[in-house]
């Protein structure tokens, strides 16, 4: 997802899309530890788009 959608969202909206992603980053790992996983770069990009909505949340809660 973009940026400028997730700057878009409530905290409230922003926490069910952590959860989302927390669950699909756990399926990444399964598929790994399975020898199923062939596109690697998924890893990276879950990553970086948690780091992105836990610093919304951060700065929502602030109020800035």
């Amino acid at each position: 997802m973009e940026l400028k959608e997730l700057r878009q969202k409530n905290p409230q909206q922003l926490g069910e899309h952590l959860v989302e992603l927390r669950r699909e980053q756990f399926n990444l790992r399964m598929q790994k530890g399975a020898g199923q996983q062939t596109q690697t770069h998924q890893f990276g990009r879950v990553r970086r788009e948690i780091a992105q909505v836990k610093h919304l949340l951060g700065s929502k809660k602030m109020g800035t």
